[in-house]
């Protein structure tokens, strides 16, 4: 069928014998390559459940089989520019002008996969958008969005596409690669009056239950990170500051938590707070107010001076 095809067209328009013979083994090409790809979809979702890894899988072997049909066909019908070598590097030298961006981002694209400084399935924020990687293409890559107007980085629901060239002009901050863990602070303020004390010792009972494992996990995982990263913390244990503000004194609660986790933790963390202080007479939660300060009546002995001094 394909023969007669051929010998139709040479026919109707008139084709020379090699357009022919270039045109069947350009069809010819294109099908083995598009048999290769499709036989190989198959091996990798027979061969693994994981969802990452066949992602991964999938898209190298598309990569390739786009990389390949586009050196063979080009060998094919480029036969009078001498080498395929002198054929690419005149297609870079015009591409490099005439499309900058689209090389700009084509050469990201290779920076991600050689480089990594994300992955598929990371949690990344690069300027100002943060979400999590979904996908990594020629030209673009993909996020679902986190934070915005939605609260403690959680997704919004909208699909990000970021052009690959972004990675040379901003910043990126990566929430899981190396060490698998962020630090998060909850700060409550307890009036001056309050039992601090007693408040500290509390917090310090309910982050101990809450963070105690993820801790542990946290120093496998930092081990680990520190064969690739210069990263070191001389403590991985939740810990609760003291410090004194305009309305109270504030207890700053630091630990470590997965980044997708971090609103679970709070809520668990705050609900015992607020059930533990409930049960507290000396301790109330401090938040702006109006009071007037007395000195004669409020003030310490050493402090207070007759108005007559």
């Amino acid at each position: 069928m394909l023969h007669d095809f051929l010998s139709w067209l040479q026919e109707q328009w008139n084709i020379s014998p090699s357009l022919v013979v270039k045109l069947s083994i350009s069809i010819g090409v294109i099908f083995f390559l598009w048999l290769l790809r499709f036989s190989a979809f198959k091996i990798i979702f027979k061969s693994t459940e994981d969802p990452k890894v066949r992602y991964m899988w999938k898209s190298g072997v598309k990569n390739a089989y786009y990389v390949l049909l586009i050196i063979v066909i080009g060998a094919i019908w480029i036969d009078k520019i001498g080498s395929l070598a002198t054929f690419l590097g005149l297609l870079t030298a015009g591409l490099a002008i005439a499309l900058q961006d689209p090389i700009v981002n084509l050469a990201g694209w290779l920076f991600i996969l050689i480089r990594k400084p994300f992955e598929v399935g990371d949690r990344i924020e690069i300027g100002n958008i943060a979400g999590d990687v979904i996908d990594v293409r020629f030209f673009q890559f993909t996020l679902n969005e986190i934070k915005n107007w939605v609260d403690a980085e959680q997704s919004t629901g909208r699909i990000v596409h970021i052009p690959n060239g972004k990675v040379f002009k901003e910043p990126q901050a990566n929430y899981t690669q190396g060490f698998s863990h962020i630090w998060n602070e909850i700060g409550v303020l307890v009036t001056f009056e309050s039992n601090w004390k007693l408040a500290k010792e509390i917090l310090n009972e309910t982050i101990d239950k809450h963070s105690e494992h993820l801790s542990k996990k946290a120093e496998n995982k930092l081990r680990e990170a520190s064969k690739k990263f210069m990263i070191f913390y001389s403590s991985l244990t939740p810990i609760v500051y003291t410090s004194v503000k305009d309305s109270g004194v504030m207890l700053t609660i630091r630990y470590l938590v997965d980044p997708r986790k971090r609103r679970g933790s709070e809520e668990a963390i705050w609900e015992e707070i607020l059930n533990k202080f409930s049960e507290h007479n000396d301790i109330d939660f401090a938040y702006p107010t109006q009071r007037i300060y007395y000195n004669l009546k409020e003030g310490k002995a050493g402090t207070v001076k007759s108005p007559d001094a």
